[in-house]
Formats: structure tokens, sequence, C-alpha cells
């Protein structure tokens, strides 16, 4: 259309006072009137309208498409610039703030420091005077190069040094808690540092954990600005080129996130247990925790505990009262070595199964059904891990190999070396070894701490060392005395 519907400065300087100013008297009225005039000349617009040519439709659309590319290499960017002065806080402050003490006074070896921050220096030397710099120079020059692949392309084979940093993560935050707790100087200094407004209020071992994240961000984002690129883009080939180089990188640094967010888990549980339990170990793994209900060995009653399970160990543990959040002692270590599994069919106690092993027997009972396929596939597997751990140790020293003689399960071969599974004494109503009937005056209960069978009193007056009760004198029925050191007197 040849008119314009919004008037040019020219146009709004012929308006009069009372049009331009909404306050003064008679305004609103003339407003009224432009408004309808307006709505009319848009009706003749829309009766006149051309519609766009697919020319620039197209256009359109590519100038959305290179926004989103834009935006993507925008963020890489940024990121790159908070990343840049994460690495300075760990470089030129934790590192050198450390080395100084370490040399000036010799509160602790400088080789610990240099073993905690690896080769820490020469990557920030790399991001801080060259990716950063060219990304600078490329942002500010993107509408003549719109492009990153070619930067990427060439610097990504240099990411190769993070896998000297990636390697050694675990000892480096192993050094940290250790020199934390065994100097006082060293200690102070890193909590100096912390207390930083730079640092942001996180760990010494947070930041440490940034280096081995970022080459696995590198590729996410790489891999979204392909997705972005227009069909045809000449800077295709180069991303394509630069992603493989990172994506090779970036498997080592997820190796390493896995293993910090499982020692992260262990951590947690170290608290959880008051610090009380040596569970921060490269070696154990936690599968799984939470509440259960156990059962009482005498009357069936149920209380409420809390399972913890290792790839090594079940910890039997019982809530005790704290006043800043719930912890836990450890009532029972079960190895996973001689661990037995089984669920019971008992239509009066659904929900339950038993957990038999070398120290002590555990019959438990979930709240939901869900809950109990939970916690028996998480103890299946554990068991079905470790078994294929066993054979294959077993192969690799199937020369020395000394118990093949003994079957897995001939009578009482783990006498006293394991935990029975008691008998609940109110589902017995005679002594089990001399079937004299129970009463609550002259006839007790007495469980057998070698088989678990129940007993009267004179049938169990006998005590023995059992070794999976560390050797101490336990309360054990007649036959099991007798299997254990021979017929008493002889």
């Amino acid at each position: 259309p040849s008119h314009s519907l919004c008037p040019g400065p020219a146009a709004l300087a012929s308006v009069p006072v009372a049009l331009a100013d909404p306050h003064r008297p008679g305004s609103q009225e003339v407003d009224s009137d432009l408004e309808e005039e307006d709505d009319e000349e848009e009706e003749e617009e829309k009766d006149r309208e051309i519609p766009v040519p697919l020319m620039e439709r197209q256009e359109s659309v590519e100038l959305t498409v290179q926004q989103k590319v834009f935006h993507i290499a925008n963020e890489l960017l940024q990121t790159e610039k908070a990343y840049v002065s994460r690495l300075h806080l760990l470089d030129q402050v934790f590192c050198a703030r450390l080395l100084e003490e370490a040399r000036n006074r010799s509160s602790f070896p400088a080789d610990v420091v240099h073993g905690i921050f690896s080769n820490i220096c020469s990557i920030y030397c790399f991001h801080q005077q060259f990716l950063l710099p060219e990304l600078e120079k490329r942002m500010e020059e993107w509408d003549r190069y719109p492009r990153i692949g070619d930067i990427l392309q060439k610097l990504a084979p240099f990411l190769k040094m993070y896998g000297e940093y990636v390697k050694n993560f675990d000892r480096a935050v192993e050094l940290v808690n250790t020199w934390t707790e065994r100097s006082t100087q060293f200690k102070v200094i890193i909590h100096e540092v912390q207390k930083e407004e730079a640092c942001g209020n996180l760990t010494l071992q947070h930041h440490m954990l940034e280096p081995v994240q970022r080459i696995p961000r590198y590729e996410l984002l790489l891999k979204d600005y392909l997705l972005k690129l227009p069909h045809g883009s000449p800077d295709s080939k180069d991303a394509q080129k630069s992603l493989e180089l990172i994506a090779t990188a970036a498997e080592h640094s997820n190796a390493a996130i896995r293993k910090m967010e499982r020692m992260h888990k262990l951590l947690k549980v170290y608290e959880l247990l008051g610090g009380e339990e040596d569970i921060v170990s490269p070696t154990k793994e936690l599968i799984k925790e939470g509440h259960i209900l156990k059962l009482s060995a005498k009357n069936g009653t149920t209380q409420d505990r809390y399972l913890i399970l290792f790839n090594d160990r079940l910890l039997y543990c019982v809530p005790r009262l704290r006043l800043l959040g719930q912890k836990f002692s450890v009532r029972a270590r079960i190895d996973v070595d001689g661990m037995e599994l089984k669920e019971s069919s008992n239509l009066n106690l659904p929900r339950t199964f038993l957990v038999s092993g070398k120290q002590r027997s555990l019959e438990l009972q979930a709240r939901t059904e869900e809950e109990k396929k939970d916690w028996v596939q998480a103890i299946n597997s554990t068991l079905l891990k470790h078994e294929q751990t066993l054979e294959t140790f077993k192969l690799l020293n199937s020369t020395n190999r000394e118990d093949e003689d003994t079957p897995p399960n001939s009578p009482n071969v783990d006498l006293g070396k394991r935990a029975p599974t008691p008998i609940r004494e109110k589902e017995v109503t005679m002594c089990m070894r001399c079937q004299e009937p129970f009463n609550s005056i002259t006839k007790r209960r007495h469980h057998c701490k070698a088989c678990g069978h129940v007993v009267c009193g004179k049938c169990s007056e006998f005590r023995a060392r059992l070794v999976y009760d560390n050797n101490r004198s336990n309360r054990v029925c007649t036959d099991c005395y007798v299997a254990l050191h021979g017929v008493p007197g002889s």
C-alpha cells in the first residue's frame, strides 16, 4: 500500500495539543473517534492484503535458524567465560596459596599440592590464552563468519590433556580428604578460600569436578549446534569432526563423573551413620538403602529398621535420637559372601523375606509388594554378581583350590561359622530336642545360637564359642555342643 497506518514525525507535529495530550479535556472523545477510523482502515488493509512471496517466507525461516545457531554459539562463549573463572580459582587461588604455605612454612609437602591439582595449570593456560580469546573474537565478527566448528576442530586435539587430570581425580580427592584431617594449616587455607565470594559457598572438591564435567558439556553443546545448523551449512563438516574428537575425550570424563557420584552417595551414608563406619572406599558401591520392618524372633512383632546394601555387605541399622537430622547405629554387618535369600510363603505374614548370613539372620517385612520386589531384586543381583566374581577368581587360581573335596551342603560344615536361621518361639509348643512341652514357669523357651532351634533350658545348658560371633561364648543345644566339642566330659 502507498500510505502508512503509523504517522511520521511531520504528521505528529501537526496534531492539535488536545489530541496529543490524553489528560486534557475533550481528548477522550477524539481518541475514540481515532480508534474507529483506525479500525476501518485496518479492515480496508486486510481487504487489500497481498500474500508474502515464498522467497521472503523462506528468508524469514532461515533467519530464525541462524538465530538459534547464534544462541548456541553465544552460550558456548558465556559458559567458557564462567569456566575460565573457575579454573583461575583452582590454579591461581587454591593451588597458589597452598603452594606458598608448603614452600615458605613447610606445613605440608609441596608434592601433596601438585598431586591434588595435577596439570590444572596447563588446562587453565589453554582455555584462558587460546580457546576463550578465539571464541570471543569469532562472536564479535559473527556477521561475517557465522561458524565455530573450525575453531573447535583446530583446538579440540589439545583437550587430550584432560586425560591426565581425569585419571588423577580419585587420588586428588583422597589427598584433599586426608590432608584436611592431617594438617590444620591445610584445612584453614581451604576453608578461608571457600568463604570467599568467588567460591560461591562451594567446596574445593566441587570446583575440582568442573574440569571433569566440562568435556561432556562441550559434547552436548556441539550436538545441539549440529542439529540447528541448516542443511548444507559450510560449518557442518568441521563441527562434525570436532564432535568426534571431543566425544573421545568425554568418555574418560563420564567414567570419572560416575565414580564421583558413587563417592558422594557413600559420603551421605557415612554421615547418616555418624561417621562411625569405614565405608568410603573406591572399591565399595552403594546398591540400595531404605527403611524396612524387622520381625521379632520371639513374638513376630515388627520394628522399624534401616537397611544399607553394598556390593560386599549388608548393614542392619537401628534409628537413634539426634537433635539435627536422623542418624542410625549399625546393629549387624552381614557379608554378601555366604549370604542367602529366601522368600516367605506364610500367608499370615505377607511381604516377608529372610536374609541369612554368616553373622546373622534377619526376617524382614516390606510395607508394599513393590518395596519387597525392589529389595529382593537388589539382593539377588548383588549375590549373583558376587558369585560371578568368585567364579572368575577360582578360574584364575584353579591350581590352589583346597575345598573341592568338601561338598558345599554337607551337614554341620557351617555349624558355628555362620548365623543360623532362628525359628520363631511362639510357633513352637515343645522342646525340639527332648519333646517336653513348654510352659512359662518351669519349661521356658531358649534359642540355640548354633542351629537356631527352640529348646528348653535343660537341653541348652552348654555354652560354646561360635566363629560367626567373634568366638564369643553362646548358649547352644546339646546336639550342637557335641558336634562342636565332642561328648561332654570325654
